[in-house]
């Protein structure tokens, strides 16, 4: 489970008794929370950089919370979404959970049920803030070779041989050796796997040599 130290459920609902309801029962276990009764409210907030989620009425006033979701993703804002309603049907619920909601709720629901979808969503964010934190280094790392070193990386994650790749290149294997160590060193990759599996994250097109 996220640390509540470190992450925040943020809340919009235009129901102020539903709002406090939820407040209540999060500071009741340690977590932070913050409350909105519009959307445009949460969207002109400043919130903190930290594992968030959002728990997101589907009836709001000026705007539909699926509506919302599908805005949120296209702003750029990525937050896993809990939904709750009171007028839920099937197809509404289908239509979130395909749009990546981590849980649709229909008001009355149990607060464990709520929690049990708040930690799953908070523990969804963290592991994507670390993957895109990963991700990030990766392309700093690659960011950081030389042209020439690029090739290189490029001809060795295709399986290609030093031999080979010193023929492609024009170049001399021993040359070749000295770029595939500095790859490897400013990579950090400890195997030829691992710099395969760096590349496929980095989505290199076909021909990154330029």
């Amino acid at each position: 489970m996220t640390p509540a130290n470190s992450s925040t459920v943020f809340i919009i609902d235009d129901d102020d008794l539903v709002r406090a309801a939820i407040q209540g029962m999060l500071k009741s276990v340690g977590l932070r929370s913050e409350a909105f009764g519009a959307a445009q409210e949460f969207l002109r907030s400043k919130r903190p950089d930290e594992p968030s989620c959002l728990v997101l009425d589907v009836r709001l006033p000026g705007v539909n919370g699926l509506d919302f979701q599908r805005d949120l993703a296209d702003a750029g804002i990525r937050i896993p979404i809990i939904f709750i309603t009171g007028h839920g049907d099937i197809p509404m619920s289908v239509r979130a959970m395909k749009s990546g909601a981590v849980e649709f709720l229909t008001k009355p629901f149990r607060d464990q049920d709520l929690l049990d979808a708040i930690y799953q969503a908070l523990d969804r964010d963290r592991a994507s803030r670390e993957d895109q934190s990963k991700l990030a280094g990766l392309q700093k790392s690659y960011k950081s070779l030389t042209a020439r070193e690029r090739e290189v990386m490029d001809l060795v994650v295709k399986g290609r041989l030093n031999k080979q790749i010193a023929f492609d290149l024009g170049t001399s294997e021993i040359t070749v050796k000295i770029h595939r160590g500095h790859v490897m060193h400013k990579m950090q990759a400890d195997s030829l796997a691992e710099l395969v599996r760096m590349a496929a994250k980095l989505e290199l097109p076909p021909d990154s040599r330029g």
